[in-house]
């Protein structure tokens, strides 16, 4: 009598025991594997850094600006005052722009990192 065997996959290595796509590396935690998870955590960390220093910048000099140059403070274009005009109404489609920005170039990189894992033997087979 033979000895039953479950099937529950496709097989997840090819014979040579040897992953049969970068995607595998990954899933199997490998050292390549997590080389990849680490170049796409560094360019998604990167993305976030540089999309915070610009909001620190833009919108933290605002405050600073009103305080060094008290005359800004008088302008009130529309009849309402600067500050309020900058800080209150004009600052809402500049975060929903970076938001945009920022789930835009993070797609990129998840795009990027995808084709990088993608296996082209296997489409040749």
């Amino acid at each position: 009598m033979t000895e039953r065997v479950r099937v529950t996959g496709p097989p997840r290595h090819t014979p040579a025991g040897r992953p049969g796509s970068r995607l595998g590396d990954v899933h199997e935690q490998t050292a390549l594997g997590d080389v990849y998870l680490r170049s796409l955590l560094r360019a998604q960390l990167g993305l976030a850094v540089r999309l915070l220093a610009l909001l620190a910048v833009t919108l933290g000099v605002l405050p600073l600006a009103f305080r060094l140059f008290p005359s800004l403070t008088g302008i009130a274009p529309l009849g309402i005052p600067l500050p309020w005009l900058l800080l209150g109404v004009l600052v809402h489609p500049f975060l929903l722009l970076l938001a945009w920005r920022y789930v835009r170039r993070a797609e990129r990189n998840e795009r990027v990192f995808a084709e990088l894992l993608h296996d082209d033997r296997a489409e040749d087979a």
